[in-house]
């Protein structure tokens, strides 16, 4: 941290030139020009002029009240904003004598205030003409308090640093298997065992069997919100501009509700199920319930039904399932499109609409269905076909559970590596058409809290990289400057830092695994190789030259280095390398990963073999060991190193015994 005041140095940025005046706003404006000068608030004395009433009323009676005077030489005006593009559109027109804000709602006049907070130097609000508004109608942080539940006063706190920033909605991920947070009045035992659990962290809960405990039970830990402290959020996050779209989980992440209300799954057994019953009207009375309730919490016109990762696997052989299937002549998949659409329907009846994750989409859902985009683009396509509404939130960019630097410099993650530049990469929509393109309404990133249990972890992984959502929900930016950006980044951070906010020091950042910078030159370069059990396209990386071209991988598995194989039964890796000749070579190695929370892991048997004909090859390395759960994410090297000479090498690694990944990212030949 700088010993400088946090007015110089937004000064310092804030020279004449337009575009290094831009430079201190964040989100960037669609439209900016300096002017000269500044708006004094030294002094004592102000004209009011309100011409928009309550709209104005929160600005105007905190900052200028206490200074009206119909005499006062400088003025403070707020008027209406005529043909305006959005309801959160405003204009800034700031001299040395006005301050002119016009805007086309109450929101409008928030976050044109929230900029006019950025524009504050030592003399003054900075003289500028500003014409701003959104480029998309939904800019949304989504928080996991399931996972590891926080309390109203964190959220309220989050709640005002979003504003700052010209977020407009709140996903609260409310329920999962980890923990139910919301109370049903209907339903005690959701929070009266469902919200309770045995191991503080994710991590501790799940070794020990994933058991829950009646709430006051020693060692139980967890929480859930009264619906008196949710209204009391809503209405605190409406009166910042921000609306509050809960999440329910259905049909799967539902461990808990099925072990407070077991009758609710296909075997009617606590600790055995992830999923509703989808054949059972027991579900569909107990949801519509739970949904009732929330509704009567929350006034969002969006409510999130979850829809993703159902297992499904007790469906097919459910009495109840099988006959909902063979009546509604479709199978398991479509039975959970079934459910979804039911409750598409009853929350449209309700005056709602449903939010789901990519899962949701099929053919039979509400037309004013929102749908929460988290794998490709082509999801995105299929949601835009069928007239849904898109809300973009990309796994390998917009998921703030990774590692935002070197993993060794961090607190633990579930995995992978997301720095602030990648994501402030990514542009909406990418490659789709652009009249695909600009049916995209939204943009959210998510933090799933598995391995972020306190307040502060949270505030740390959430900034400064929501700052990159922020700016791209709110400009755009279809022409980027990350270097620039980084820049105001920065200032942000120091100021978040004065108002009490946990940040990454982006200052201090390392970046990407050495290694992915090297090209290592070795004997195998080029070669071919014979598969005998093929990586899995999701990971395929470079495909079939990627384990030879000389190239290192960084810190996640999904950066196109890194090939990934899968498999339980085994060698999932079974590859041949063929040298083209009988020849000398004293090393073979190869570097492996592991990242726990992805289900990666080093092999658990590792296997080198040479042959100069092709066919007989003799073992020449094997290296077994137990796999050591603890490692969250690490990199280790396997390495036969001898002399001999042979022309095919054969390498084979196995996972362990209930399956799991294994990732490498380049076979080293000298």
């Amino acid at each position: 941290m700088t010993n400088k005041p946090l007015a110089a140095l937004l000064f310092g940025c804030m020279i004449t030139a337009q575009a290094a005046s831009a430079q201190s706003l964040l989100p960037k404006p669609q439209s900016f020009n300096a002017g000269k000068g500044a708006f004094s608030t030294a002094t004592t004395k102000v004209k009011l002029i309100n011409e928009v009433g309550a709209d104005a009323e929160n600005i105007y009676s905190k900052q200028w009240s206490a200074k009206a005077d119909n005499n006062a030489q400088q003025v403070v005006r707020f008027t209406r904003l005529a043909n305006a593009t959005s309801p959160e559109a405003y204009n800034l027109h700031i001299t040395k004598d006005t301050l002119l804000i016009s805007a086309a709602s109450a929101d409008g006049f928030r976050f044109a205030w929230q900029t006019v907070e950025q524009l504050k130097q030592k003399n003054g609000i900075m003289a500028c003409d500003v014409q701003d508004a959104p480029a998309f109608k939904w800019r949304s942080l989504m928080l996991d308090v399931s996972r590891h539940f926080q309390p109203i006063s964190f959220l309220k706190k989050q709640i005002d640093v979003m504003a700052q920033y010209k977020f407009n909605r709140l996903h609260l991920h409310l329920t999962d298997a980890a923990g139910w947070r919301i109370e049903i009045k209907r339903y005690p035992r959701l929070t009266s065992l469902a919200a309770w659990r045995e191991g503080k962290t994710w991590k501790e809960w799940s070794k020990l069997g994933c058991k829950y405990k009646n709430e006051g039970e020693e060692g139980a830990y967890g929480g859930y919100y009264t619906q008196d402290e949710l209204r009391d959020l809503v209405k605190y996050a409406a009166e910042r501009g921000i609306t509050i779209v809960p999440e329910i989980e259905m049909p799967g992440h539902s461990a808990e509700v099925l072990t407070a209300y077991p009758e609710l799954s296909c075997t009617h057994e606590p600790y055995k199920q992830m999923d509703f019953c989808p054949g059972s009207v027991a579900t569909y009375d107990f949801l519509e319930n739970v949904l009732k309730e929330v509704m009567d919490i929350f006034p969002s016109k969006y409510i999130h039904v979850g829809g993703d990762e159902a297992d499904k696997a007790s469906w097919p052989s459910c009495p109840l399932c099988q006959q909902k299937m063979k009546e509604l002549g479709t199978d398991k998949d479509g039975l959970q499109a079934h459910l979804i659409a039911h409750f598409g329907k009853f929350l449209t009846d309700h005056g709602r609409q449903l939010v789901g994750w990519d899962e949701v989409i099929a053919g039979n859902l509400a037309k004013n269905t929102t749908v929460m985009v988290w794998r490709g683009l082509e999801k995105a396509q299929e949601a835009i076909d069928h007239g849904y509404d898109v809300v973009l939130s990309p796994s390998g960019y917009w998921y703030l559970d990774y590692y935002q630097d070197a993993p060794d410099t961090q607190p633990e993650a579930i995995g992978g590596f997301l720095p602030l530049e990648k994501v402030y990469s990514y542009v909406p929509g990418g490659t789709l058409p652009e009249d695909v393109r600009s049916k995209i309404t939204g943009v959210q990133a998510n933090l799933w809290t598995e391995y972020v249990p306190t307040a502060e972890h949270v505030e740390y992984m959430l900034y400064p990289r929501a700052l990159a959502i922020a700016e791209i929900g709110w400009n755009g930016t279809k022409t980027k400057n990350y270097p620039e950006f980084r820049k105001r980044a920065i200032v942000e951070c120091e100021r978040l830092h004065k108002q009490g906010v946990n940040t990454f020091d982006l200052k201090k950042e390392r970046g990407e695994r050495p290694e992915s910078f090297k090209t290592t030159k070795h004997k195998a370069i080029g070669c071919n190789i014979t598969f005998n059990h093929r990586y899995e396209d999701k990971y395929k990386a470079q495909g079939d030259k990627t384990l030879v071209d000389g190239q290192h991988g960084g810190w996640t598995y999904g950066d196109q280095k890194w090939q990934g194989f899968l498999g339980n039964k085994g060698y999932c890796l079974d590859l041949t390398i063929d040298l083209g000749k009988v020849q000398k070579i004293s090393t073979v190695a190869a570097d492996f990963m592991q990242a726990y929370g992805a289900w990666v892991f080093f092999p658990s048997e590792y296997k080198i073999s040479f042959s100069e004909d092709g066919q007989n090859f003799k073992e020449v390395y094997n290296k077994k060991s137990e796999v050591d759960r603890d490692i969250q994410l690490g990199f280790r090297n396997l390495a036969w190193k001898g002399n001999a000479k042979t022309r095919y090498i054969r390498v084979q690694g196995s996972t362990t015994e209930d399956g799991g990944w294994l990732f490498t990212d380049e076979i080293i030949v000298k």
